[in-house]
């Protein structure tokens, strides 16, 4: 079984939209969202993913969510179903954190046909031995020190240097201010990244403030040769569910 976000309660949050961020923005895809995190970030834009009612770890909207209205368990053969349906040959597994529910994925993606995965983490936990076969790309969202964590919670040594090992694995660093990128240098420098893997993006939840950060990120993206990428889903749709 499966445990998934909702759009509205009742309904699983899986839909056909175009990929917002990193390696494959623009393409169209299949998106299944699935609900619980370990970490908390404090700018989580998907926060009705964990911070459910009774968990008061920090979030600057500080906003608690009925678990009942926004979490929904099913087999993995009616979530197979519900993505083939789509018509889409990629799919997006994101979160929350997808990796927490590694066996119960690898099960439901067995079940796809002619769909290649990409996987969005936090990057704190190993994939499952039966799901990393499986995958085509992984965008490894490593927290920086602005998001609240703690440091050894969400940059773990081993797990770093797995996925820096790993051709499949590309890194997406989300940036409030320019002192964040000397963070993202000193982990590329840790841990062998190779800079052509790496993403920085800028922190937002609307135009203004993407656009607004994107004027100091594009140039510094290009000083330190780092891939750029926006968040083109909150250009088109806005912070909704679904899209």
């Amino acid at each position: 079984m499966l445990t998934l976000a909702t759009t509205t309660p009742g309904e699983p949050e899986i839909f056909a939209s175009l990929q917002g961020e990193g390696p494959s923005i623009g393409r169209p895809v299949a998106f299944v969202r699935l609900s619980r995190c370990n970490l908390a970030c404090t700018w989580c834009d998907t926060a009705y993913t964990w911070r459910f009612e009774g968990d008061n770890r920090p979030h600057r909207d500080d906003q608690a969510f009925a678990r009942q209205a926004n979490q929904v368990v099913l087999d993995e053969a009616d979530v197979a179903a519900r993505i083939m349906a789509l018509g889409q040959d990629r799919l997006v597994i994101t979160g929350g954190e997808p990796l927490l529910q590694g066996a119960a994925l690898a099960r439901m993606v067995a079940l796809l046909d002619g769909v290649s995965v990409e996987i969005e983490t936090n990057g704190t936990v190993a994939p499952h031995p039966a799901l990393d076969s499986q995958v085509a790309q992984y965008n490894v969202s490593v927290k920086l020190k602005h998001s609240g964590n703690p440091v050894e919670s969400a940059q773990i040594p081993e797990r770093l240097a797995e996925w820096s090992a790993k051709p499949q694995a590309y890194f997406k660093f989300v940036i409030a201010q320019p002192a964040d990128l000397d963070e993202v240098l000193g982990l590329i420098e840790t841990y062998a990244i190779p800079p052509a893997r790496v993403y920085v993006m800028p922190e937002g939840t609307d135009s203004e403030t993407l656009r607004a950060r994107s004027r100091w990120l594009a140039p510094l993206a290009l000083e330190h040769g780092l891939r750029f990428t926006d968040r083109l889903h909150i250009h088109l749709y806005g912070d909704t569910r679904g899209t």
